[in-house]
């Protein structure tokens, strides 16, 4: 792990002394019980909303096959994303929540595992997968459906225990990576 300059700023972990890109080692790292949920959302037309929400799509239930997808994608982000580590997943869980007044489907993750890395990563990666998965099943109907507010909304375990995101803010100042 590279240590913070003298400034007491953060550091990039995934960035070597010699600016090289480089996979963390959690050798040394104690086993903990993490989680870490993620949340986004895709707004559309009232029309796509409804042909969502009462099963109707030609396609079928795109709710369960954006669901398959969402869990699918977590278990594959080390495959996805160059540096992350491959995790045993104990739980993967992808919701979606409609809102009728805002005519958007919200989707939340949640992931889990006893390990020595976090999982903030593969709940973002479920989120963005079942996200993209709505899209895709719904394109034809609604191109100008919007994907949006991605983010990690909470994580617990390790060494920097449970945070929780402030709401309305975009950054609360924690360390970068």
């Amino acid at each position: 792990m590279q240590e913070s300059n003298s400034s007491n700023s953060p550091s990039l972990s995934h960035i070597n002394a010699k600016g090289e890109a480089s996979m963390v080692d959690v050798t040394r790292k104690s086993v903990t019980q993490r989680a870490a949920v993620a949340t986004g959302k895709v707004m559309m037309s009232k029309a796509t909303f409804d042909l969502i929400v009462s099963g109707g799509h030609a396609k079928g239930d795109v709710l369960a096959v954006a669901r398959i997808a969402g869990i699918q994608a977590a278990k594959k982000c080390a495959d996805l994303i160059p540096l992350c580590h491959p995790l045993m997943l104990s739980k993967v869980q992808v919701d979606f929540e409609p809102d009728e007044s805002q005519s958007q489907i919200n989707v939340r993750a949640l992931c889990k595992l006893a390990g020595k890395t976090g999982v903030e990563m593969e709940a973002l990666t479920a989120v963005s997968v079942a996200c993209l998965t709505l899209f895709d099943m719904c394109k034809a109907a609604d191109p100008e459906m919007v994907i949006s507010d991605i983010k990690v909304q909470s994580k617990t375990g390790g060494k920097t225990g449970h945070w929780i995101r402030e709401q309305g803010t975009v950054n609360n100042g924690a360390s970068a990576c």
